[in-house]
């Protein structure tokens, strides 16, 4: 009931809030000639400004370090996405909100792209324990029925970033040859970094690979992997004796010696269940947010995605 309180309230607000905007969108991107696009995760926001170039300035509506699964836009950004040429988003279940708004945001004549529409989606294996994280209570986190993670499959991110090339040449079809060009140049990144997995899978002495969170179902549907989510593990805080004896059992049933935990687990975490287990942690990133650090460093998709593959072969080999 609180969710569906927060989300009506969202709506509300964001309805009052949309009425005064269409007399100042004209002037928005228009003053520069660049499209104003605005993403949810960070991959989509990555792959618009590479396709778009110097055509587009991409703002992503998450912060570094924000939970994908219950962010909630604020005032401000609801009225900046209003503004808008185009709104792009994972869908696939993930941001609830951006469902919600698109009715209203069509009546502003903002291009929206849901990013996995149409995609076969695996059914969710996330085991539903995000109730500690961020400080947020079980009923205030959004369940999955399907799999979100489809930016993970590098093919899968190539058919988003598809879209939002296609998005791009609909509103600006003198730049299409340019968007062209440059999607064409993230194709050959894509399957390069599909020919890497496949590589390393191929090579991998074991398909099992234990997780801290079950977001990695689509590696197992691309390569063949195994994932073994560790159930009771929060990223921000220290696993109780009940949840230590459960990944300890976990990892001595499976022989394994690597635990890939996610870039915003708190290093204490992390090192707990290392002495506790044996095994040595080993950092991998969603990509859905990400680090303060990684964007000052202007890590972009490929780069993170590299890291984890070579994460990958260190955990199977």
């Amino acid at each position: 009931m609180k969710k569906r309180l927060m989300v009506f309230s969202f709506i509300l607000i964001f309805t009052l809030i949309f009425a005064g905007c269409s007399s100042k969108k004209d002037g928005l991107a228009k003053k520069d000639g660049k499209l104003s696009v605005y993403t949810t995760i960070f991959p989509l926001a990555d792959f618009a400004k590479k396709i778009g170039g110097d055509y587009v300035t991409v703002e992503t509506i998450y912060p570094p370090g924000a939970d994908s699964h219950t962010y909630e836009p604020s005032q401000k950004q609801t009225v900046q996405v209003a503004k808008a040429d185009l709104f792009v988003y994972n869908g696939a279940e993930l941001e609830p909100f951006a469902e919600k708004m698109e009715k209203t945001l069509k009546k502003e004549n903002v291009k929206i792209v849901n990013a996995s529409k149409g995609f076969d989606l695996i059914a969710s294996s996330e085991e539903e324990h995000h109730e500690h994280e961020e400080g947020h209570k079980e009923e205030e986190h959004h369940h999955h029925d399907k799999d979100p993670h489809v930016w993970l499959d590098p093919t899968l991110a190539m058919k988003q970033a598809e879209k939002i090339k296609d998005a791009l040449v609909a509103l600006q079809p003198d730049h299409k040859k340019e968007f062209e060009k440059n999607f064409a140049a993230l194709q050959t990144k894509f399957t390069d970094l599909d020919d890497h997995f496949k590589s390393v899978v191929s090579d991998a002495k074991t398909k099992d690979i234990l997780v801290s969170h079950a977001a990695y179902g689509y590696w197992e549907k691309r390569y063949g992997l195994k994932q073994i989510p560790v159930a009771g593990i929060s990223a921000s805080d220290e696993p109780s004796q009940k949840e230590l004896a459960n990944i300890t059992k976990t990892v001595k049933d499976h022989g394994l010696k690597y635990i890939l935990f996610e870039t915003f687990s708190t290093p204490k975490v992390a090192e707990v269940i290392q002495k506790e287990t044996g095994t040595k942690i080993l950092r991998i990133n969603h990509l859905a947010t990400i680090s303060e650090d990684d964007a000052k460093k202007n890590k972009d998709y490929f780069t993170l995605m590299e890291e984890n593959v070579n994460a990958l072969k260190e955990a199977t080999s």
